[in-house]
Parts: C-alpha cells; structure tokens; sequence
C-alpha cells in the first residue's frame, strides 16, 4: 500500500509587492533583487488576514480537485513557522474552519522544509492503514516575521499556502521520503526571540528573520546536492529516470545548483521563485499545485521534491503522481 496524491491546491494573497515597491522602502534594487534571487515579485498578506485564512482557501481547492468533502478528511497536518496562535495549532483552527471533527490535527515546525516533514509524516499514517485521507497543507504569513528596514532579508519573502490530498492507493505514490536536520546551525538563519526565551529589543533582532545569506547558500547547494544523491540511490534509480524536480523555491541559483546536479533541463524544473518569493513552508505545494493545473507535471510521471531551511532542516520526496 502506498500513499497517493489524489488532489492539489494552493491560495496567494490579494496584495502583490513588486521589486520596484520595494525600491523605495529599503536601499535595494529591482536589478539587484532579480540577479541574486530570481525574485520579481511576492504576495502579501492583507491586515487581519491569518496562516489559517491561507491554508484554509489552499484546503478547499485540493479538496475539490480529489472529489473530496472536508468530512473525508480524518487527518490533518499544517507545516508552519507563522501559526496564527501560540495553542491551539494552526491545524486545529482550519480543522475548525472546515467543519471537520474528531480527526487528529497537528502542526510541523521544520520551516522551509516544513511541507517535506509533514508529507513525511501523513506518509507514514497513509500506510500503516489507520488513516485513509490525508490533508497536508503548508501555509505561511512570512511577512509579520520580516524587518522591513533589512534590506537582506525583507526583499527574499512572500506569504502564501499550498495543499495536497493524500489517500491510499496499491499504485506507486510517494516512494520514499529523507528528513533530517543539524541544530548546530541554529544561529545562520533564524528568528532570535521566542515565547520561553523572550523577545530581545528590536534592535538586537526582536522577532525578526535573521540570516547569513553566503553561509547558508554555500551550505544549502552543497546539501541539497547529497540528498540528491540518497534519493536516488535508495530508490535504485538514475538521474535520467527523475522527470521533474520540484524545489523549495528561495532562490534561483540554488534551485538550479540542484537541476545541474540531477541532469535536468530547467524546463524539467518547476521555478515559481519569480512569482512568489520564498514561501517558507508553503513553496512547494504552491508550485506543485501551479505545475498540475497548467498541466506541466501529468499523471505516471516521476518528481523529486526538496527542500533546506533554518535549523538547519532538509528533506526530500520522491513521488509519482
């Protein structure tokens, strides 16, 4: 018995900050921004607008595009840096806005890894046999977490939330999953408060991202290279065989560091960095999502999903749809 994504589906904010928006808030440009990141624009989320509200609109679509009710569902997990509350669980809040009941419901915390670790996660539940419809959803509203005046930070980011349906199936779906992470890290990209910890003063970082970008992308290219490499040589499989990849979207030179490593075109590589900035948990599903109903990624086809981010956390999955 496999577990098999039976539906997609993702929601982006109404409000769209371009590079040029960008220009006159911090000391950056649109040039700068695209040459580094491949980043043209990203959606933010309006005022009152919650992670919840996100993964919420981003259920409802892949529900509808498995043929699936929100009374199917008797699992739910949300990965998410962002929830809307400390307890209960972003999880349990969607579970409350569809109008589902009893099934279990929990969040993952692996940031940009997140959707990986909780893919990985409803894997296991699919296939053990005690759960049969699975909602996995990654959602994020990185924006309230951003300092708008750090110029290395605020310009790399969007909020956004994507989804899939998982359900059992005797035909090959996800193969296998690798999740791992290395505390060590910690400090090269990360928010310095926290609830136990306390909130230091907003200029010693407060709840803001921080981040050493050159240390993380030397780190994130060279790892993401090695997963490759396990994936594949779990599944006795050669680069050839991989149809698509579909990376955690935080920039485009590491995104295609990971294609040269795999032998693909970038034609075979779904890219949405562009469109939505780094989405943190929500970026694969999100471009997932964007590659199925454009009718990119089509049924029987091969895909590797991966992802790298702080923890440091890194994951991948190999599926078929």
């Amino acid at each position: 018995m496999y577990a098999r994504i039976t539906g997609t589906g993702s929601y982006l904010p109404e409000k769209v900050l371009h590079n040029r928006d960008l220009e006159k808030i911090v000391d950056t440009s649109d040039k700068w921004i695209r040459e580094r990141t491949g980043i043209i624009k990203r959606h933010i989320a309006a005022e009152g607008q919650t992670t919840r509200d996100l993964a919420v609109e981003a259920a409802r679509r892949a529900l509808q595009s498995a043929g699936r009710q929100p009374q199917d569902v008797d699992l739910i997990i949300v990965a998410t840096t962002t929830p809307d509350k400390v307890f209960p669980s972003t999880a349990c809040l969607v579970q409350q806005s569809l109008d589902i009941h009893g099934c279990p419901a929990f969040d993952v915390q692996a940031v940009c890894t997140g959707f990986v670790y909780a893919l990985g996660v409803a894997d296991k539940f699919i296939r053990s046999g005690s759960h049969r419809c699975a909602l996995v959803i990654g959602a994020e509203t990185i924006s309230r977490i951003l300092d708008w005046s750090d110029r290395s930070t605020c310009v790399l980011f969007g909020d956004g939330a994507g989804a899939v349906v998982l359900e059992p199936s005797e035909a090959p779906g996800i193969l296998s999953t690798h999740l791992h992470a290395d505390g060590k890290y910690e400090e090269l990209l990360h928010v310095p408060g926290g609830v136990s910890r306390g909130y230091p003063a907003e200029e010693a970082g407060g709840a803001f991202v921080q981040m050493k970008g050159n240390e993380v992308f030397r780190i994130a290219v060279n790892t993401l290279g090695k997963i490759v490499d396990e994936t594949l040589e779990e599944n006795q499989l050669q680069k050839s065989d991989i149809d698509w990849l579909v990376p955690h979207q935080a920039n485009i030179r590491i995104i295609a560091a990971t294609a040269k490593k795999l032998n693909l075109d970038m034609n075979q590589v779904v890219v949405t960095v562009d469109e939505h900035g780094n989405t943190s948990a929500a970026s694969i599903p999100l471009a997932l999502d964007v590659a199925v109903r454009e009718g990119r990624i089509k049924p029987g086809q091969t895909l590797i999903m991966e992802a790298f981010g702080g923890g440091f956390t890194w994951g991948s999955a190999l599926l078929r749809l």
